[in-house]
């Protein structure tokens, strides 16, 4: 069972399916549906959130929590942000860091929320998601990539598919939790772009300061933080690796090459 069949989700859903999982899957038009759901959360044996909150307020937890605390599915998971962190100035970051502190305290106290509702609750705390449809090379080819000039500055990311090897192998056989899924190669966006544009064979377009990018809102929250994502604890306990290990690894599979 799912709630919040997006884009990383469905790439979830599919993945088990694969597997032969039967996927029921919850949107914004079902999610009212109190009997529907209700029904789903009783047979269901493995149960996933995707839904960010909402207003300040997780809107999965805010509807449906006492079904959730009480349900006896084998495995729970959320999927959590690592914005949670907040600002670590380029420092790593595991899951033993503090969290609450940047401009997602909403998402940190969803996670939390999380964690604390049922035994079975495994939270993965994702970077920034890419992958098919929804990538740096998209953005190159639609003329909508930026490079800013913020020396230092330095992000972490993950391709679609492995967030889905991730979950997979904690139903297989990883405990609860919270972990992080993140590739091997923390790089500034710069660099993600660059190695976008010398795929595509574009030149890459100009660096300007941040305040000349005319940036929306949310993407200039976006380079207010940085930090580097630590996966070990997902290797060890959930004998997970990413495919992809760096962004050049996942950008050159988007590509076929």
């Amino acid at each position: 069972m799912i709630f919040g069949p997006g884009y990383t989700a469905s790439h979830i859903a599919g993945a088990l399916q694969a597997r032969e999982f039967v996927v029921e899957t919850i949107g914004r038009a079902t999610i009212a549906d109190e009997r529907r759901v209700a029904d789903a959360i009783a047979w269901a044996t493995h149960i996933l959130s995707s839904v960010p909150p909402e207003a300040d307020a997780d809107p999965v937890l805010a509807r449906y929590g006492p079904q959730l605390a009480a349900c006896h599915a084998d495995w729970i998971g959320y999927l959590s942000s690592t914005g949670v962190y907040g600002d670590t100035g380029g420092a790593w970051v595991d899951e033993g860091a503090p969290v609450g502190t940047g401009r997602r305290t909403a998402r940190a106290a969803a996670d939390a929320m999380w964690q604390a509702l049922h035994p079975a609750v495994r939270v993965f705390r994702l970077p920034g998601i890419y992958g098919p449809g929804r990538s740096p090379l998209d953005r190159v080819r639609a003329g909508q990539a930026h490079r800013i000039d913020l020396p230092g500055q330095v992000f972490s990311r993950v391709h679609v598919d492995d967030i889905a090897g991730g979950v997979i192998a904690s139903i297989d056989r990883g405990p609860a939790g919270v972990f992080n899924l993140a590739d091997d190669r923390p790089a500034s966006q710069n660099r993600v772009i660059e190695a976008a544009c010398e795929l595509l064979g574009i030149a890459p377009p100009p660096l300007v300061p941040l305040e000349e990018a005319g940036l929306s809102p949310a993407a200039r929250a976006f380079y207010a933080e940085n930090r580097r994502v630590a996966n070990g604890k997902a290797k060890r306990l959930l004998g997970w690796a990413p495919r992809y290990p760096d962004y050049r690894a996942g950008l050159r599979a988007l590509l076929g090459k």
